[in-house]
């Protein structure tokens, strides 16, 4: 379904991400693992279109989709949530989500303007926020204004904008950052159900290595901006290039 092919972006004589070629395919979860500063999220700036690409091509369904801007991305079927909380903080939390549903649809359908239909649709647009914002926990605070949330409810509402948008590709940087352990479960549960729907593909940035131990399906590593490991979970937690990349230690000698 994506596919990056020898990705890469130069900052000066800095070399962030460093030609990356890898698929991923529908109804998986790939867990995008590696250091600090090693370019995992700037792969997916420039996956979303958030940054132009040096090099390389970013490809959806076959269509190569490096020459687009992030909104046409989005609408392509791209879909990403920040590692920094991006909404609409003095419009209320289910304001924020019926946009994202009303983007959704009106950009797919692109159909002229009808103030009746118009009116009609924006009672089902905020039917499908109500059940969105149920589904992330956070139906008793549909009319409190976004910016006035706790950090870890505005991460929440950040994956209930990103559902409401229901791309073909869920990107997730660090969903769970700053959450506090109760909270923590909410967006993991919904990652597990987006997964078990197998017809969507789910990639993950997280360092939570609990986390990605349970959900993902295979796991990449990025080491000074280059594909070092590709594998099942497993495997590439135990290899060595991990294990001095990513841990910083080399497994004993048997």
């Amino acid at each position: 379904m994506l596919e990056t092919r020898d990705l890469t972006i130069r900052f000066g004589g800095h070399v962030a991400v460093d030609h990356v070629s890898c698929a991923f395919a529908l109804g998986t979860l790939t867990a995008i693992v590696g250091p600090n500063g090693a370019g995992k999220t700037t792969y997916f700036n420039l996956i979303s279109g958030q940054l132009p690409a040096s090099e390389g091509q970013v490809l959806l369904n076959g269509e190569n989709l490096s020459s687009l801007p992030a909104p046409l991305r989005t609408r392509k079927g791209l879909g990403r949530a920040f590692q920094l909380t991006q909404l609409f903080p003095n419009l209320t939390v289910q304001e924020n989500v019926r946009l994202a549903v009303q983007a959704r649809v009106q950009g797919r359908e692109r159909t002229g303007l009808d103030l009746f239909r118009v009116w009609l649709d924006r009672t089902t647009w905020i039917e499908e926020a109500r059940a969105i914002l149920n589904t992330v926990r956070l139906l008793d605070k549909a009319e409190a204004h976004a910016a006035s949330l706790p950090h870890g409810d505005q991460r929440k509402l950040e994956v209930a904008l990103l559902m409401a948008l229901d791309p073909q590709v869920f990107m997730f940087d660090e969903p769970t950052a700053g959450m506090s352990v109760d909270e923590v479960p909410v967006i993991l549960d919904l990652i597990r159900a987006l997964k078990g729907r197998k017809d969507r593909t789910i990639l993950l940035v997280e360092h939570k290595m609990d986390v990605v131990r349970e959900l993902a399906d295979r796991i990449i590593v990025l080491h000074n901006g280059q594909l070092v490991a590709d594998g099942e979970p497993a495997a590439v937690i135990a290899s060595p290039v991990v294990q001095q990349a990513y841990l910083g230690t080399m497994p004993e000698a048997a």
